[in-house]
Formats: C-alpha cells, sequence, structure tokens
C-alpha cells in the first residue's frame, strides 16, 4: 500500500490509544489485525484504501481460514476492520464499509462428553457408606434413567414421583415446559430406599425429594459438589459434572434404539436440531466399532 494509507493506518491507531484509551493488550492486536490486512492488499495490488471492496474482505477472512485461525480470532480481525473502515467513513476518506455484512465461520461446536456403559456401572453400582450416600446414589441414578438437567433434578417434589406407574413430572424445565418422563427400575429401588432414610432421619416439612443434612432442598451447586466429591472418593478418572449423565443417557438411549424423535422428548429439547449432536457421538461409535471390527478397516504394517 501507499505510505499515505499506511499513514491513515497509524492516525487510526492513534486515536484508539489517546481518545478511546483502549489498553496495549487491544491496541498490538488492532495493530496485528490491520498489518495483516495491509499485507492482503499488498498481494492484491491494492494501493489505496477505498479499492478494497466487500469481495477482498470475503476473499481475505476466506485466507486467514486457510491458514488456520479460528473463529474467535476472525470474528476480533473482522471487528478490527469494521472499525477502521468506520472511521475512514467518519472522515469522508472512503463511502461504504466493505466488511458491513460479513461473518467469521462458526466454530464448530464441542461434542458432549458421555460416559461409556461400564464407567456408568462403576459410578452406580456402589455400596452407600451413610444416608447421604444413599441419597447421592438416588440422584444419580435419576439423573440418567431420565435425563434430567441438574437444575430439573433440584426442583424434583415429592408430589412428582409416582412409583407405581414408575413416572416422574418435571415441571420446571427449561423454557418452563413440564414433561412426563419413564423410571427405570434400578432408579426406582434407589428412590425407594432414600425415602425411607429421609423419612426416618431427615423429618422435614420440605416438599423437595433430594434435602441435605438441614432438611431444606438441595441447590445445583449442592449436587454438583456432591458428584464431585463422589468421583474422588471411589476414584474414577476424567471430569464428571452432572450435565454428563444427561448426556451418558442421550447418547445410549440413541444408540440402543435409533429414535431421535424419542430422544429429543424424553430430553426436552423443543429443536431437534439439538438433539441431533448426540446422532455425532452415535457415528463416533460406529465408527470405531469399524475400525476394530472390519477385517479391511486397518492398514497392514509393513516391514
Amino acid at each position: 500500500m501507499d505510505q499515505c494509507a499506511v499513514d491513515v493506518c497509524q492516525q487510526f491507531l492513534g486515536i484508539l490509544k489517546v481518545e478511546r484509551r483502549l489498553s496495549l493488550n487491544t491496541l498490538k492486536a488492532y495493530t496485528r489485525d490491520l498489518a495483516q490486512l495491509a499485507m492482503y492488499c499488498d498481494e492484491q495490488n491494492i494501493a489505496i484504501w477505498d479499492e478494497l471492496d466487500s469481495h477482498h474482505m470475503r476473499r481475505f477472512i476466506a485466507q486467514r481460514h486457510r491458514k488456520g485461525l479460528g473463529s474467535r480470532s476472525l470474528q476480533r480481525e473482522l471487528s478490527a476492520c469494521r472499525s477502521f473502515f468506520d472511521y475512514l467513513i467518519k472522515t469522508k476518506q472512503l463511502l461504504n464499509n466493505p466488511a458491513a455484512g460479513i461473518r467469521a465461520p462458526k466454530a464448530a461446536k464441542p461434542l458432549p462428553h458421555v460416559l461409556d456403559v461400564d464407567q456408568v456401572n462403576a459410578l452406580l453400582d456402589v455400596e452407600p457408606s451413610d444416608a447421604l450416600e444413599v441419597r447421592d446414589i438416588a440422584m444419580w441414578e435419576v439423573l440418567y434413567s431420565s435425563g434430567l438437567r441438574v437444575s430439573e433434578l433440584a426442583n424434583v417434589n415429592l408430589m412428582d414421583i409416582d412409583l407405581s406407574a414408575k413416572s416422574i413430572l418435571v415441571v420446571s424445565g427449561k423454557g418452563q415446559k413440564s414433561r412426563l418422563l419413564p423410571l427405570g427400575g434400578k432408579a426406582i429401588k434407589a428412590i425407594k430406599t432414600w425415602l425411607g432414610v429421609r423419612s426416618g432421619q431427615f423429618k422435614t416439612d420440605e416438599m423437595a425429594l433430594f434435602v441435605g443434612k438441614t432438611g431444606r432442598r438441595l441447590t445445583t451447586r449442592n449436587i454438583q459438589s456432591r458428584l464431585e466429591r463422589w468421583r474422588k472418593r471411589y476414584g474414577l478418572q476424567g471430569r464428571l459434572y452432572p450435565h454428563m449423565l444427561r448426556h451418558s443417557f442421550a447418547s445410549h438411549m440413541l444408540e440402543s434404539s435409533q429414535d431421535l424423535r424419542a430422544v429429543q422428548e424424553l430430553l426436552g429439547h423443543s429443536n431437534i436440531s439439538t438433539t441431533q449432536v448426540y446422532t455425532h457421538l452415535d457415528f463416533q461409535h460406529l465408527a470405531s466399532v469399524y475400525d476394530k471390527s472390519h477385517p479391511r478397516a486397518k492398514q497392514k504394517k509393513t516391514s
């Protein structure tokens, strides 16, 4: 680019420093981002800023993406460019902002972390050592049996459980929607054991199904802390948090049933696209089985 264009860029950075009082790190980021844009302009033989159009900007972002820049970094570069072009428009050096309306590629959503069936069994097939552990096992069983969110588990009341019908009513789900969910045999057994302990050792007027030492309803934070304590006590490896049991429930149900709509209803997802993330997990499982089982899936070692 010609020297005049470079000087305008320096003027803009000076204004950011003096008038907007941006932090040193932010200023360094703006400087790097605009330097990348200037280098691209040199490659395209663009001498002055008003020769740059939206097609150039799209190609610039695509080029940066191909070089390995992530979505957040690209969004930051676009933000720096837009701010610079707005300055050029304000100072009547540019008519339109060539970066307006251009978006960075969306970041890929990470797949949920799930436990395999053996890990779930290791978590749940533990002999409780006290009343609180009886309660904990019942909580983990309900999370895995019915795919509840931790906030939904904390809000379950005694009247929401129907052991004869083998069901649990979730009345405060996400979006304030209610859904009736089945309870598995292991969860029912764990709840019955807990109810016996609850009535004997936790005499309280609290309507919550799961209460603490004081007889009051557990918070989501209480439940999270107990699960982490459980993980450490019983030597379970890796991360463990309540939502992993919900993810595991969904993944295992889909893997066995292949019924995406049913899993959507059980999870309480309003949009099936939210549930579809578990199809990726299912494919990973299938691909793993394929790699281990297919006679021509692995390349033979060459000497």
